[in-house]
């Protein structure tokens, strides 16, 4: 480990801005500084559309977590979220370049950026690779090549792009509010680092993360990631047809969703009653209604979600199953819901290292964003942020001084 013991985490969501400060004791250990929450406004879908607005509400964050952990925030990992995000195969192969034909970590670095010499629409950029496999001499599977003899060496990889404006926004908006950013990591992916196993990774897994205004998906097979979307739709899309079936405010709507709502929702229909501050007669609303509107938004996320299985033949075939993280993941039954709908098996997925956060999905993203800052200390070059710390600098010469 490096000098620096705490590490600290940005997640700019569409309904909420978190910060979550840890230190890092023995034993791989996390004790939380301080966590702090605040409402978001100027973030739609999970891109920044306002970039005052947002540096405000983060620098209004920043304090309220210093405030409470007595530490400074000079420096984040922060998430890119958005339907903007797309991922692209591509393949690069090079001659091992050593007399010997042992092939170094120079001719893997060679081959990546081979591979990353294709055509990009304008305005979209590329900001992480994974490979996929190495090929030595037609031999294919490879996942370590380094000290292996060949001649001829090939990688096939997936690139993580986003379109440049909303990238741009994101970044501006944070410094400006006097964060320097240590990294940018994909939401779905800090989710991922944050509650699935190596094991599950390994045999085939989905993990769905259903924000506010987002829903991030990321697949995972033999240790690497397979797939990743991103849909415009969240649980802030729950609230709002609540609010328009039962006519009422968004903050009742809110209210009634996490007071009554639920999934599969078989029992006798029965009318609640909810009090309304100013007003005199409380809105009086069918259980079983507001089980439907739940559903019905909740299976157009799970049949977004399956249609992006399919596209990788990997519908109803993921051993591991699908883990449901986010704040959608505290809408009751959800587990039994998402197993009728997508045939897989399923849980909710909670921050497993760092104590404390082990009871709430909300927080998978935010614990992700810390623990890959410490993967950064560490110096390791993870599935999770392989070299991007590299490619933010070119990314940051417009905005730093």
């Amino acid at each position: 480990m490096g000098h620096n013991f705490i590490f600290s985490g940005l997640d700019i969501g569409s309904s909420t801005i978190k910060i979550l400060i840890c230190r890092k004791g023995n034993f791989s250990n996390f004790e939380i500084l301080g966590l702090a929450t605040v409402p978001s406004f100027g973030v739609r879908r999970g891109v920044v559309v306002d970039i005052n607005q947002v540096a405000k509400l983060i620098s209004a964050c920043k304090e309220k977590v210093e405030e409470i952990s007595q530490t400074k925030v000079e420096k984040a990992v922060v998430n890119v979220g958005g339907s903007h995000i797309f991922l692209t195969p591509s393949r690069g192969v090079v001659a091992v370049s050593r007399a010997d034909q042992k092939i170094s970590n120079e001719d893997v670095e060679r081959v990546l950026q081979a591979a990353q010499t294709f055509s990009l629409p304008l305005n979209k950029e590329i900001l992480d690779v994974f490979p996929k496999e190495f090929i030595v001499d037609e031999e294919r599977g490879i996942k370590e090549v380094v000290g292996m003899s060949g001649v001829r060496l090939e990688v096939e990889i997936l690139a993580l792009g986003a379109f440049s404006p909303y990238l741009k926004n994101l970044i501006e908006a944070v410094l400006n509010s006097g964060i320097q950013i240590e990294d940018l990591v994909c939401s779905p992916l800090a989710s991922a680092r944050s509650v699935l196993s190596p094991q599950e990774m390994e045999l085939g897994v989905a993990l769905i993360d259903i924000g506010g205004g987002t829903t991030g998906l990321s697949v995972f097979e033999e240790g690497s990631l397979l797939h990743l979307a991103i849909f415009p739709v969240g649980s802030a899309h729950i609230t709002n047809d609540i609010a328009i079936v039962l006519k009422s405010d968004i903050d009742t709507a809110e209210r009634i969703k996490k007071e009554y709502g639920t999934l599969l929702y078989r029992g006798q229909d029965k009318k609640e009653k909810i009090e309304i501050l100013g007003q005199d007669s409380p809105l009086v609303f069918s259980s079983r209604l507001l089980a439907r509107v739940i559903e019905a938004r909740v299976s157009e996320i799970f049949d977004l979600i399956q249609k992006e299985l399919k596209k990788i033949s990997r519908a109803g075939l993921l051993p591991a199953g699908v883990v449901i993280c986010g704040g959608g993941a505290k809408l009751p039954k959800i587990v039994d819901f998402a197993k009728k709908e997508l045939k897989l098996p399923a849980r909710i997925g909670l921050p497993t290292q760092i104590s404390g956060l082990e009871e709430d999905p909300s927080l998978a993203l935010v614990s992700g964003l810390v623990l890959q800052a410490a993967d950064l200390e560490e110096k390791e070059l993870s599935l999770f942020g392989r070299g991007l710390s590299l490619k933010l600098k070119k990314i940051f010469k417009t905005f730093l001084p």
